[in-house]
């Protein structure tokens, strides 16, 4: 799932090759994709871009319309990404099973496709007034990346709060942009574990996990600033120190990299520098021994 730092790349690289260029059409392929059907998607032929923002895993791209400022709001989910074309396949895109959802043609050839790969089609666009409108980002907790998003205002959100601490870090509505991968990497640069319970966290505890939050998120989106989309995915899997990774050495300090497994899911981390040695109970094992 692209995350806070891969969202970031593509807002740049949208700010840079999008905003000032005109829609021609904006084609929806997949019946999924589409969440609001007022105002249509026609509204935007002849829009210009006006800017490209981001809202945790929200991309915003705004558009000048007759009728006032409207933002397209794009929601990449688990497999959805987004594909620059310069120029663009000619002919309009033909509905079917492939991945493609969705594609957005400029007047001068060039544009993107959204797609999405799978059987789950999760991928989301809205097409509002304002992002507010969007339920997903109405509950966004602070951008982790925020200039005036410090150590306080980070312990005020876990004050209080009783889960394990990759659960609290998922939480979009408490953080918002960080998924499976990023919650790995930052606890895994804490030294703490996935099921460590946030409650017990001691105030030097929650300053050093804040500070993990921080470099670990500021590190990935320096290492994707200037790429193209299409590299993107690959300099995520290149960057992940631990998730990803069960089999292989740790980094630090060369323990063998473990695994939990969920039902749709599972986490990496390494038992030396987070669990004290602890190997961890898989949970899809533990419920088949019952």
């Amino acid at each position: 799932m692209p995350e806070l730092p891969e969202v970031e790349a593509l807002r740049a690289f949208l700010g840079e090759h999008l905003v000032g260029k005109e829609f021609a059409r904006v084609l929806p392929v997949a019946i999924s994709v589409l969440k609001t059907y007022d105002p249509p998607l026609g509204v935007l032929d002849g829009a210009e871009v006006t800017g490209v923002a981001r809202h945790g895993k929200w991309l915003d791209i705004t558009a000048a319309t007759p009728a006032g400022p409207l933002h397209l709001v794009v929601h990449l989910a688990r497999a959805g990404w987004l594909r620059w074309q310069d120029p663009l396949p000619s002919g309009p895109p033909r509905p079917g099973k492939g991945p493609l959802a969705l594609r957005a043609a400029l007047t001068g050839g060039d544009g993107f496709d959204l797609t999405e790969a799978g059987t789950t089609k999760r991928l989301a666009v809205h097409l509002v007034h304002d992002p507010q409108e969007v339920p997903g980002i109405a509950r966004l907790g602070p951008d982790p990346l925020a200039e005036d998003f410090g150590p306080r205002d980070f312990a005020a959100l876990l004050a209080g709060e009783r889960r394990q601490i990759k659960g609290a870090l998922r939480d979009q509505s408490l953080i918002a942009g960080i998924g499976n991968a990023y919650s790995d990497e930052i606890l895994h640069a804490a030294r703490m574990s996935p099921f460590k319970p946030t409650a017990t966290l001691t105030p030097d505890e929650t300053v050093a996990l804040y500070e993990a939050l921080r470099t670990t998120l500021q590190d990935a989106v320096a290492r994707s600033h200037g790429l193209a989309a299409g590299k993107l995915k690959a300099e995520k899997k290149t960057g992940l120190r631990v998730h990803g990774r069960t089999g292989e050495p740790c980094p630090v300090c060369g323990d063998t990299i473990r695994e939990v497994s969920f039902s749709d899911s599972s986490l990496q981390y390494c038992p030396t520098c987070q669990t004290g040695g602890k190997i961890l109970a898989d949970r899809r094992l533990s419920r088949l021994l019952k």
